[in-house]
């Protein structure tokens, strides 16, 4: 909420909003679901909301002022349809709505009917903002309206979900078949020749609303992992104390399992995918926050310029593409050699910054719901498994197996996986995106060169954080992408495009897999960077960079070694094959592929230490004596 609504913070809150999911989700999913869930019910009035909607809506959550005479109100976003059509589309709804009353002079009263399924918060709402199809020639298109539970009609919270996971949010099955005021309509309507026309149809307040709120969510998986690595190092510490053989100050009762590497290993495999998942949702949110001032500037740009619709926006942003690959290419050069009144112009030009950061946005948001929920799940089980048989009991601490299990919903909150590849598959060719991205390779070399040890290479030691096999995985996505866009398979299909879901799915989960390994390594510099001026930070701050420099470089090999398994896995296997089982066709055209493979492998060189070194970290870092919390 802004302050005029009551709240504390004027401008964008995409990262603030992260960060309290990321706290409440170290504990628990559902707390911190049933808190999501009142924001995403006002996403769509924040987002495309008329400015009387706005006010009373948001104003309405916020708690009531000394003397202000008022109950606070809570919201549910129903979306989802009931089965069988759950989850089956977000453009198919069998929400109806139609024209009830309409006296002259007067404003239409409409009739709406919704069920829903899986509606969190349902419990307790105060309101719905609920997706509806028009079921009336005298309304235009679909829609997202307001209900709320005085309206007259029926407002049936319905039955609850019997779920398994996120025990603390309210999850109901409703049914709503109400009358309610036009004006109740997201967005507003006009009315022409006796038709209602909505100002933003159902898509439309949809997209606005999940290109933004699916990077809290990628960050709820994330919170697991992190709070599980102290839970974890206490079980493995103290695992044979109480035996004979452990007596207090020697090493198995100091260390116990940590004596070993494996169990460390994997702990660090565990961590560095925290790290990452961090960094890459916690980025997505700062992107928001840049591109909602942008996109907002750009809407009322259009707006007095009277441009409308998808394909008139095209025309308009036509002549700034072309500008913002001027910029990016500008910025890549050495401060000194840039153009700096070329650069100021295109700084001040709103429409290219605008296509800048949504080209980042548009790739960030999808990448970290994909990798954050998807791999991270996956890497939940590896923490729970770490417990050993105490990590599947109801007492063991961190409540580990309940947030592995709440992972599983998290990756289908908002779009499971699929949602997330297809989005990426679109929004990663953008040649914006793009044209940042080969920079970021050039700055990755330069990483590598800068922090290796004097007189090593980068491929010794470490690799320079990991950068320098990183960059190559960069470089070998790029050159793989690239290759499938203009070649056919064997059979004289279309490699890259259309329903070849089988080729992009998997070229996204490649560039998800860099992209958190990358912004481990920026954020590790700027902790390097800024960490002296905090004083909570200063003291010891070496220890911590160096950690999270082995951490990254072990992230880096591990995200490095399953792009180079993708690609090798597209570019090779839709290879002419010749009849029975000798070697395939001599493969024209590859050897940059396999040059690149190598290069990038050879990169690798020092990068195991890495991993030994934060293992044997892992095995000496503090943690309380006690737990902080009540079994």
């Amino acid at each position: 909420m802004e302050p005029e609504q009551g709240g504390y913070i004027s401008g964008p809150k995409n990262l603030v909003l992260a960060m309290i999911a990321f706290e409440l989700c170290w504990v628990d999913a559902g707390a911190a679901t049933a808190s999501l869930a009142n924001n995403l019910a006002l996403e769509p009035i924040h987002e495309k909301g008329t400015p009387e909607q706005i006010q009373k809506y948001m104003g309405g959550c916020v708690p009531p002022k000394p003397g202000e005479n008022r109950k606070i109100i809570r919201g549910s976003f129903a979306l989802t349809e009931p089965l069988p059509y759950v989850g089956v589309d977000a453009g198919m709804l069998s929400g109806r709505i139609r024209i009830a009353e309409w006296k002259e002079g007067q404003e239409p009263i409409l009739q709406v009917e919704k069920r829903g399924r899986f509606i969190t918060n349902m419990g307790y709402a105060n309101f719905v903002t609920a997706s509806v199809d028009t079921d009336d020639p005298r309304i235009k298109s679909s829609c997202m309206i307001i209900l709320e539970e005085n309206d007259p009609g029926l407002y049936d919270r319905g039955a609850p979900t019997l779920k398994l996971v996120h025990q603390l949010s309210s999850t109901h099955d409703p049914i709503f078949n109400l009358k309610v005021p036009a004006h109740r309509i997201i967005g507003g309507y006009t009315v022409k020749d006796g038709v209602i026309i909505p100002n933003f149809n159902n898509s439309e307040v949809i997209e606005a609303v999940f290109r933004r709120t699916r990077v809290t969510v990628g960050i709820m998986t994330t919170a697991k992992l992190l709070s599980a690595i102290e839970p974890v190092i206490r079980y493995q510490r103290t695992r044979f104390r109480g035996g004979e053989s452990a007596t207090q100050g020697t090493p198995r009762y100091d260390l116990g399992i940590q004596q070993k590497e494996d169990p460390c290993h994997r702990l660090v495999d565990v961590w560095a995918t925290g790290e990452a998942g961090a960094s890459l949702g916690f980025e997505g949110a700062r992107l928001f926050d840049a591109f909602d001032v942008l996109e907002r500037e750009k809407n009322e740009l259009f707006a007095q310029q009277g441009i409308k619709g998808a394909r008139a926006q095209m025309k308009a942003f036509a002549e700034p593409r072309k500008k913002a690959l001027e910029y990016i290419e500008e910025m890549a050069q050495p401060e000194a050699k840039r153009n700096a009144k070329r650069v100021a112009e295109l700084e001040g030009d709103l429409l290219v910054q605008y296509l800048i950061k949504e080209s980042l946005a548009d790739v960030y948001c999808p990448a970290g719901k994909l990798w954050n929920t998807g791999y991270g799940a996956t890497m939940m089980r590896e923490a729970v498994s770490l417990m050993g048989g105490y990590g599947i009991t109801e007492d063991c601490p961190g409540f580990l197996t309940q947030k592995w299990s709440d992972a599983q919903l998290e990756a289908t909150y908002e779009g499971p996986e699929c949602v997330q590849r297809r989005q990426m598959s679109l929004t990663m060719v953008n040649e914006i995106f793009l044209a940042q991205f080969k920079h970021w390779i050039k700055d990755l070399r330069v990483i590598a060169k800068t922090k290796s040890p004097p007189g090593l290479s980068a491929q010794g030691a470490g690799g320079g954080m990991g950068a320098c096999a990183l960059a190559g995985a960069m470089e070998l996505w790029l050159w793989s992408l690239e290759y499938l866009q203009s070649h056919k398979d064997g059979n004289g299909k279309t490699l890259y495009g259309g329903q070849r879901q089988g080729v992009m799915f998997p070229m996204t989960d490649a560039l998800a897999w860099l992209l958190g390994a990358r912004q481990l390594i920026l954020d590790t510099l700027e902790l390097e960077k800024k960490g002296p001026e905090n004083p909570t930070l200063a003291e010891g701050l070496a220890g911590v960079v160096n950690f999270y420099s082995d951490l990254s470089g072990v992230q880096s090999a591990r995200a490095a070694g399953e792009v180079g398994k993708i690609c090798a896995d597209l570019v090779y296997g839709y290879q002419p094959a010749e009849k029975g089982t000798a070697p395939l066709k001599p493969l024209e055209g590859l050897a940059p592929f396999a040059e690149l493979r190598a290069k990038t492998d050879a990169c690798f060189s020092g990068l195991r230490f890495s991993k030994d070194r934060a293992a044997e970290a892992v095995a000496q870092v503090m943690i309380p004596e006690a737990l902080d919390y009540p079994l």
